[in-house]
């Protein structure tokens, strides 16, 4: 431990729990905590990454607190790196600023905490230390597409923390640092970390079902994704999940789900015959409509219909919708109207076995998909009706529209007798 850290620990009376000590005596540059509730994993990885920061000898060093939503990752974190960083700080009504939730620090130093949800705030830049708590309930590809690059140049270290949510992306970074001398591991159970009381664990298993104790208190990772929505018809598609080129003979369909502010999902079809050949996915978070119009353009795609959520109609700040935007722009537009929840489910269910995916191109919308899942009551130990709206949710909507523009959209004559997928794919060798 660097001086100038120890003394920042003091400074403002920190005193790690004895479970955490070997994290925060770590060498490795890779590190991930499976903890169970109440550990006080956040409170050790703030700590760490700030007094870090503080004792870097990198110039205008750049630390990130990552939650799987940023007023999660305030709600989580934030009055830690306030009451800790207010005696560090020069000046603590400048330097401290919640506007954007950062932290600069004597040294030029920043932290800042963000939310997984909108990954284009996190790319671009450099992170010399990146921390990913609750890793479980974010993006599986956010590690690889935007963190893990952002840590290159600088030689930047992460640390994925939580608590086990069955077998998942969390799990697999668990699996591989077993036999990998570059990880810090470590695993605390509270049958064994000794943080939380034997009365209350007998207590609390008293108010839970087996399977759920196991998961939060025993960091079980057995349990599946708990009321994931598409599993049996994800399963059931895994041989149609190919290599599966534009064909430049049919015209591209497109299916949105909108959010201005949100995610803005949209999937790229092309129908033949029967099938419905999903070529392309793409999502981005906080752009406006032309961003995604010329991504559109830039697809090379020749286009027939796109097909919008019933909010399509609803005027945005310039006075127009995004429906009229997209036509002046010269696509084809058609709003759909507004579908039942369960209706389209059900409806997505029954088209699964008429699609095809392209594996790479659609790989973040089938992980969308497969992550999609029914909120659960643990009060009542049920499932609800509503689905959780996560950062699942915005693929899993344009899907829903997919399926409702395809029961409306009307095939032409000439793409009733063409030959099928399978054998296309079986003489071109797409799936190789």
């Amino acid at each position: 431990m660097a001086a100038s850290e120890a003394s920042a620990r003091r400074t403002v009376d920190y005193a790690p729990r004895a479970a955490f000590v070997p994290f925060h005596r770590r060498t490795e540059r890779w590190a991930i905590i499976v903890a169970h509730r109440r550990a006080g994993k956040t409170v050790a990885c703030v700590m760490d990454e700030l007094t870090g920061a503080l004792s870097t000898a990198k110039q205008d060093g750049r630390y990130a607190y990552i939650a799987p939503y940023r007023e999660q990752a305030k709600t989580a974190a934030w009055n830690y790196v306030q009451r800790f960083a207010t005696p560090i700080v020069r000046d603590p009504a400048n330097d401290i600023r919640q506007s954007d939730l950062s932290v600069r620090l004597p040294n030029k130093a920043e932290m800042r905490l963000f939310g997984a949800d909108n990954p284009n705030a996190l790319r671009g830049g450099y992170w010399d230390g990146v921390i990913m708590d609750e890793y479980a309930d974010m993006r599986p590809s956010l590690w690889g597409e935007v963190i893990r690059p952002a840590l290159s140049d600088r030689q930047g270290w992460a640390v994925f923390i939580g608590t086990p949510r069955g077998t998942n992306a969390f799990k697999h970074v668990w699996d591989e640092a077993q036999d990998d001398p570059r990880w810090f591991k470590m695993m605390l159970k509270a049958s064994e970390s000794g943080i939380i009381s034997p009365e209350e664990l007998a207590d609390a298993r008293k108010d839970m079902t087996e399977a759920q104790y196991e998961q939060e208190y025993e960091c079980s990772f057995t349990a599946a994704i708990l009321g994931a929505i598409y599993a049996k018809e994800l399963a059931a598609a895994e041989p149609r999940i190919v290599s599966l080129p534009y064909d430049s003979q049919y015209l591209v369909n497109t299916a949105w789900d909108i959010g201005i502010g949100d995610a803005m999902a949209v999937w790229f079809w092309q129908q033949v015959g029967h099938e419905i050949r999903v070529i392309d996915y793409y999502e981005a978070n906080g752009e406006q409509v032309p961003y995604y119009l010329g991504i559109l353009r830039g697809k090379g795609y020749a286009y027939d219909t796109c097909y919008l959520p019933h909010d399509g109609n609803n005027r945005q700040l310039t006075g127009l919708t995004v429906a009229e935007v997209m036509r002046e722009a010269g696509f084809g537009v058609q709003v759909l109207p507004r579908g039942g929840l369960e209706e389209g489910i059900n409806a997505t269910r029954m088209l699964f076995s008429r699609m095809w995916f392209d594996k790479q191109k659609c790989a973040a919308g089938l992980e969308a998909l497969r992550h999609y899942q029914w909120g659960y009551n643990d009060r009542m130990d049920e499932l609800k009706a509503a689905p959780v709206h996560n950062w699942a949710s915005h693929g899993a909507d344009a899907m829903r529209a997919l399926a409702q523009a395809t029961s409306m959209a009307k095939r032409s004559e000439s793409t009733m007798n063409l030959p099928s997928l399978d054998a296309l794919w079986k003489k071109n060798g797409w799936g190789k």
